[in-house]
C-alpha cells in the first residue's frame, strides 16, 4: 500500500509531503497505481523548482526508489508570491492523490498532520 502524508501548518499551508510504499496493484513495471502516484510526486517536486521558483538547494528532499519513498519539505522563508505558487502546485498534488484514492482505495491512503512552523 502507498501511504501519503501531507503536512500543513496552522494556516493550512502545505509544508511537506511524504510518500512511502508500493501499491501492490500489479507487478513492478506494470503497476499503474504506483506509476500514477510516482508521476504526481515527481512532477510536484520539479514544479516547485521550475514553476514556483523555489531554489532547489532550499528544499529538503529524499528519494529512495527501492523503498518507494519521497519526502519533500519546503523552506520556511518563502516570499508571499512564491508561497502562493507552491500552494497551487501542492493542492494539485493533493487533488491528484485524492482522485487516485477514489479509483483505487485499497492501494493508497492519505493522512494529514500538522507542523509547528
Amino acid at each position: 500500500m502507498i501511504r501519503v502524508t501531507i503536512f500543513k501548518d496552522r494556516l493550512g499551508h502545505i509544508k511537506r509531503y511524504h510518500i512511502s510504499g508500493h501499491a501492490g496493484f500489479d507487478i513492478k513495471g506494470k503497476d499503474i497505481v504506483c506509476a500514477a502516484v510516482s508521476v504526481l510526486a515527481q512532477v510536484t517536486l520539479i514544479s516547485l523548482v521550475k514553476v514556483c521558483e523555489v531554489p532547489e538547494e532550499d528544499l529538503i528532499y529524499n528519494i529512495d526508489d527501492n523503498e518507494g519513498i519521497m519526502d519533500v519539505v519546503l523552506p520556511n522563508n518563502l516570499e508571499p508570491g512564491i508561497r502562493l505558487k507552491t500552494e497551487t502546485v501542492l493542492k494539485t498534488l493533493e487533488l491528484g492523490i485524492n482522485s487516485i484514492i477514489e479509483s483505487y482505495p485499497k492501494y493508497v491512503t492519505l493522512k494529514y498532520r500538522e507542523v509547528e512552523r
